[in-house]
């Protein structure tokens, strides 16, 4: 199947340091992909570098079988993102943030689909930012990044800050919208999402691919996420020593 995402040795630099080297990577559409790894791995810049909002520094990056490596405004426009909930405006209320973004609020809905109930986002509506909590807050940015309907979203670590029953109805929401036909990449810390949420993913370490993860190994990571979590572990600690 032709994949609809296809990287082909992108590096990507931050304040003059590689931190990103020549990495390959291949998204079908209509599938979840994930990217897991530990903190400096590289996860967030290759995703932001995607999504447009950084550069690539060299390499290959085919969206919808055309080169984009060198346009950034392209690449934002094919994606919805996430902004770092850190980042959302205090002096507005989450209904301002959210038809600031993607218009009036009914249409958003319609948009949102699952994730309006899974997100809680209608408790959210009329707070102001400045008083959410972390976990509110991140509920909002998730919003903001279907809020304007694309069928290819990046999320970076969407589960954090959340607490269990809202991490769980996510990811159920963010499912059943793959099956019905998104595209999605995410940075994820938990190996648990991985193996029974995602269809293909990648393991990086200190900005190199660590280890390929294809449906099929999924699939047996699924089944025994113990043994799973224990291989992927002993992989990270060996890619990430100096």
């Amino acid at each position: 199947m032709k994949p609809i995402i296809d990287l082909t040795a992108v590096s990507v630099e931050r304040t003059g340091e590689r931190v990103v080297r020549h990495v390959d990577l291949r998204v079908i559409e209509g599938s979840w992909f994930g990217l897991i790894g530990a903190n400096g791995s590289g996860k967030t810049s290759l995703l932001r570098a995607l999504a447009g909002r950084l550069p690539f520094a060299g390499g290959s990056c085919r969206i919808a079988g055309v080169e984009m490596i060198a346009d950034r405004p392209a690449r934002a426009m094919h994606f919805g993102f996430s902004p770092p909930a850190d980042t959302l405006p205090d002096a507005l209320r989450g209904r301002e943030v959210l038809e600031l973004v993607g218009g009036n609020i009914e249409t958003i809905w319609l948009r949102l689909g699952p994730l309006r109930g899974a997100l809680g986002l209608d408790a959210l509506l009329d707070r102001w930012i400045g008083d959410c909590s972390a976990g509110m807050r991140q509920r909002i940015a998730i919003g903001l990044a279907f809020a304007q309907g694309h069928t290819r979203v990046i999320l970076d670590e969407p589960f954090n800050w959340l607490d269990p029953v809202a991490a769980f109805d996510l990811r159920q929401a963010l499912r059943a919208m793959v099956d019905n036909g998104l595209t999605l990449m995410t940075a994820l810390h938990d190996l648990g999402t991985l193996a029974v949420a995602c269809d293909a993913g990648i393991m990086l370490a200190s900005g190199n691919v660590a280890m390929a993860l294809d449906s099929r190994l999924l699939v047996t990571a699924a089944q025994d996420p113990q043994a799973f979590e224990r291989q992927t572990i002993e992989r990270l600690r060996a890619a990430s020593a100096p």
